[in-house]
């Protein structure tokens, strides 16, 4: 039995990475134009890499109940690019964030 529950899970991760950059203002709301670049440039080099795996037989699609059954080529499911997109705004939420509180941080020392 298919479902949508992993997509559904990983839409709800990125609308969390949204809320959390928007309230912080690290990645999209900082900085819209370059996030854009970063988020499709990001997102498009871990693709090739996914249909590299897949061509030379590293990457196989198993049985998953909890995902869609939709897929875009042989062996890439609907929720490989999607994941994928979390995966580059989780990182540079993280990082933005990570830098800003670094930098706090040492400003508050070199006091």
């Amino acid at each position: 039995m298919s479902g949508p529950w992993y997509l559904v899970c990983l839409l709800a991760g990125i609308l969390c990475m949204l809320l959390l950059d928007r309230r912080f203002r690290l990645f999209f709301w900082r900085a819209p134009a370059a996030a854009v670049l970063v988020t499709l440039a990001g997102t498009g080099l871990l693709l090739l890499a996914d249909a590299a795996g897949i061509a030379s037989g590293v990457f196989l699609r198993g049985p998953a109940t909890i995902a869609s059954g939709v897929v875009l080529a042989p062996g890439l499911p609907l929720e490989e690019p999607v994941f994928l997109l979390f995966l580059v705004l989780c990182v540079m939420v993280t990082y933005t964030g990570s830098v800003r509180v670094l930098a706090a941080w040492r400003g508050r020392r070199g006091r």
